[in-house]
């Protein structure tokens, strides 16, 4: 696990750490192409530059998010951003971890994706990548 990553996790409440650690791995071993560091102040993980699952620790609870997760037509990605492609879920226990789902949605994340790391360049506009 990326030494910063850790770190996150160590900081963490028991119950929110063990969460953190259960994501990681299971990040980890199924995004093995995937670069992963703290990236404004949280987790991320990227493919080609492009972020694409992070989490962090929010007041609903650890929220796992995936960049381009409202394409992925799943129901449990049920907190959809705004303004982009953005798709989440909450988990207040470990046992909340669904790792069937969690791969599948990891699976996708790396056969749909917006183009976030030149979103800055194309001000503000996402294109699909693939």
């Amino acid at each position: 696990m990326n030494r910063e990553i850790k770190e996150y996790n160590e900081k963490q409440e028991f119950e929110d750490k063990e969460i953190c650690n259960q994501l990681a791995l299971i990040i980890n071993r199924e995004l093995t192409d995937a670069e992963s560091k703290i990236w404004h102040r949280h987790p991320v993980w990227f493919l080609n530059g492009n972020p694409i699952v992070g989490y962090s620790k929010q007041k609903k609870g650890l929220r796992l998010m995936f960049w381009s997760g409202a394409d992925f037509e799943e129901e449990d990605l049920n907190i959809r951003g705004t303004k982009f492609k953005d798709a989440s879920v909450f988990y207040k226990s470990v046992t909340e971890v669904d790792e069937t789902k969690l791969k599948r949605w990891l699976k996708k994340s790396k056969e749909i994706q917006w183009d976030y790391k030149n979103i800055v360049k194309r001000k503000g506009k996402l294109e699909i990548l693939k």
